[in-house]
């Protein structure tokens, strides 16, 4: 459906022609725009549907005095399932603190939430396929797990912002929600319009990149920088990813256009994850409450995790 009322704006509407490279990249740029947002807000929607009760305090509750590895697999699926985002790092990890949860485990919930989300996961479905939605998902659930016990190795309270330890926040009173079918509706609405608002204008330029890169960078320069088979390919979309900021979601697009050109699975998969959880605002956002020391760390943490599983997936691909 998408595909077809893309061809008929670009190509019967304009004029254009298929072969040619603005063609396609503006028939890239609708089709991608359309189907993306249509799937955002029935996706939101749903999800707020069924998550009216769900609130960043009530995350930190949920974790709060459990043992450790059942508060890292709760934080973990905690982090996959809320829509939580880089600005609501400092927040968190202050109230993680305060609530006394190990910081190996904060760290876990640090590295999922921006990295995986169920609106990303259900838009990777429909647009690459559930083979690569899955897999990219229980990467990012490997990563954080095992990111936050590398982290807690390294004893990161040390590097800690001394304020943060002052900090008492308290009980959290948290107020009850209307649980009725209209409040979770107007709940539901209101989730719509505050992700969408806040995402939109990155899901567009990420579209746009990705309808630059599939209608206008030759095969020949994808294949010798980025899908050439060496072992750089993978570490330099980890590079690569850092400066762009953008989320889960706003990336599918440029992963979209990248598996098109013949970039393998896995330096895909890295850039992905780089871009959604090691971009520079959230590591700006987080030095607010870690030193550079241990920033440094984490982002050295998540850069060889990403990529191991990049290197992990374009060995299996190849096999």
């Amino acid at each position: 459906m998408f595909e077809s009322l893309a061809g008929w704006l670009v190509y019967d509407g304009m004029g254009l022609d298929p072969s040619s490279r603005l063609g396609a990249a503006l028939h890239f740029f609708v089709m991608d725009v359309t189907k993306i947002f249509v799937m955002l807000v029935a996706i939101i929607y749903v999800m707020g549907l069924l998550r009216a009760l769900l609130s960043p305090e009530r995350v930190r509750e949920y974790v709060r005095n459990r043992p450790d590895w059942q508060a890292r697999g709760m934080a973990v699926t905690l982090g996959a399932v809320t829509p939580f985002c880089s600005c609501s790092s400092v927040p968190l990890f202050i109230g993680f603190v305060e609530a006394g949860i190990p910081l190996g485990v904060t760290f876990s919930f640090l590295i999922a939430s921006p990295m995986i989300n169920e609106v990303a996961a259900v838009i990777l479905v429909g647009i690459l396929g559930w083979k690569l939605a899955a897999l990219y998902v229980a990467s990012g659930l490997l990563v954080a797990w095992v990111g936050g016990i590398v982290m807690q190795w390294f004893k990161p309270e040390r590097w800690v912002e001394g304020y943060v330890w002052k900090i008492h926040m308290g009980q959290v009173s948290i107020p009850e929600q209307d649980t009725t079918l209209r409040g979770r509706h107007d709940y539901a609405i209101a989730e719509v319009r505050e992700i969408v608002g806040r995402i939109w204008s990155w899901v567009l330029i990420g579209i746009g990149v990705g309808a630059l890169f599939h209608g206008f960078v030759p095969e020949t320069w994808v294949s010798e920088h980025l899908a050439s088979g060496n072992w750089f390919d993978v570490p330099s979309a980890v590079v690569l990813g850092i400066p762009l900021y953008s989320n889960a979601t706003g990336i599918i697009p440029v992963a979209e256009a990248m598996l098109t050109k013949g970039v393998a699975i896995g330096t895909t998969l890295a850039l992905m994850m780089s871009v959604a959880a090691l971009s520079l605002p959230e590591m700006l956002i987080l030095r607010k409450v870690i030193k550079w020391q241990g920033l440094a760390l984490f982002v050295a943490v998540l850069a060889v995790a990403f990529i191991l599983v990049g290197w992990g997936f374009n060995a299996l691909a190849s096999i």
